[in-house]
């Protein structure tokens, strides 16, 4: 119904040899289970939940077949630490040798989820009906984190520029005098901007000068694109890390999600006993057998399939950009900085609807809705580009065949 062929003469060349053992059939990715094709009929193209339509890279399948291959599902313990301490310690090699940032591993708490580690940071940093400050648009379940557990939002606009979205440091300064935590989300979901280091110092000082907890979520951190570098927050000073807690995870970047295994940092161990007063440390629990070996593998010797993915996601990118730009002036995007995720405006199309309704039921596609980040942005949707290049030439001309038929 909704299937349209098509190619881009002109916009991006490419050889498709070159990702040939990386991009995988449709047909394969909906005969799986996971949440992203199953969702939705199979006429529809889905392109909303962050999750790449990539195979995860061998070393990981690896790690997961020696357990199952001797049926080694017990209690984990690796030769002389917990398993989940060898999660920190993959962690801390990590962020020493991609970002030259020296961490210890004890300073590391492993948790199963990133939701987890955010809503327990909340729990721990502040009180019922005090207030929360988050940049907006922002990832939703930083908003469900806020609200589940009774505390307050307040909106960091980031504010649309000649050359993209930059946050409103105003907005920030000015917030409520009970204004306990700030939410950072570096890379930014869903703009795809990578803060510069001015504008992390500049947060920073801010929060010093408010005596704030940051949360900072840095899971889109590997996606980085030529031009730009990221900063981890804590990386900035002691004054900084005193304050700072990490968010970190292999899931997106290897394509692990499901395996479910991340990790929180404390920038100081006093911070790290504040955290604990409050949040008993059982009341995490720990990560499987499985999670744990998966994200240690991701972390110590993926790299050279991460690397491959990254040039793939940048012939994606631009792809989608150069269409949009070229065929579909009306709609608005900047070139992501970093993700695998576009940020499109689509507000010039006049639609009464929210504008990702509007491209499921006349497209068959599957956005990630504006609305669903902030409620004043329906007029926005949220591309996942992390797809091969036939699913997303589809994608790019459903999009073309509607708006170019209003």
């Amino acid at each position: 119904m909704f299937g349209v062929a098509g190619i881009f003469p002109g916009v991006f060349v490419m050889k498709v040899a070159d990702f040939a053992d990386l991009e995988v059939g449709r047909e394969f990715l909906a005969s799986r289970t996971g949440s992203k094709w199953c969702r939705y009929p199979a006429e529809v193209i889905p392109s909303w939940i962050a999750e790449m339509d990539f195979l995860p890279p061998d070393g990981v399948q690896d790690a997961v077949m020696r357990l199952v291959a001797k049926r080694d599902f017990g209690y984990a313990r690796r030769p002389l630490m917990p398993a989940e301490r060898q999660v920190g310690a993959a962690f801390a090699h990590r962020m020493k040798e991609r970002f030259g940032w020296e961490i210890e591993e004890t300073s590391t708490q492993a948790v199963t989820d990133l939701r987890q580690g955010t809503i327990a940071a909340i729990l721990a940093f502040s009180k019922p009906g005090e207030h929360i400050a988050v940049h907006t648009p922002c990832y939703g379940p930083f908003r469900e984190a806020i609200e589940e557990s009774g505390r307050q939002i307040v909106e960091i606009p980031m504010l649309q520029a000649e050359a993209g979205f930059v946050p409103d440091m105003d907005a920030l300064r000015n917030a409520p005098a009970d204004l306990r935590m700030l939410i950072l989300c570096n890379p930014q979901n869903p703009t795809g901007r990578v803060f510069t280091c001015a504008e992390l110092e500049e947060i920073g000082s801010i929060a010093i000068a408010r005596d704030l907890i940051v949360f900072s979520d840095e899971v889109h951190a590997d996606f980085v694109y030529d031009g730009h570098t990221h900063i981890p927050f804590a990386s900035l000073g002691e004054d900084i890390a005193a304050r700072t807690i990490t968010a970190n995870s292999p899931g997106k970047s290897f394509n692990i999600a499901g395996l479910r295994c991340g990790v929180i940092h404390f920038g100081t161990p006093a911070l790290r006993d504040r955290f604990y007063q409050r949040v008993p440390r059982l009341l995490l629990g720990r990560p499987s057998a499985v999670s744990i070996d998966a994200a240690v593998a991701a972390w110590t010797v993926c790299q050279p399939w991460l690397d491959r993915i990254m040039a793939l996601l940048d012939r994606n990118r631009r792809l989608v950009v150069e269409t949009i730009r070229e065929r579909m002036p009306k709609l608005n995007v900047f070139m992501p900085e970093a993700s695998f995720l576009a940020w499109i405006d689509c507000r010039e199309l006049g639609w009464d609807r929210p504008a990702a309704s509007v491209f499921l039921d006349e497209a068959g596609i599957a956005f990630s809705p504006g609305e669903s980040f902030c409620a004043r942005h329906e007029g926005f949707v949220r591309l996942n580009f992390g797809a091969s290049g036939e699913v997303l030439r589809d994608k790019l001309a459903r999009m073309e065949k509607l708006i170019n038929a209003q």
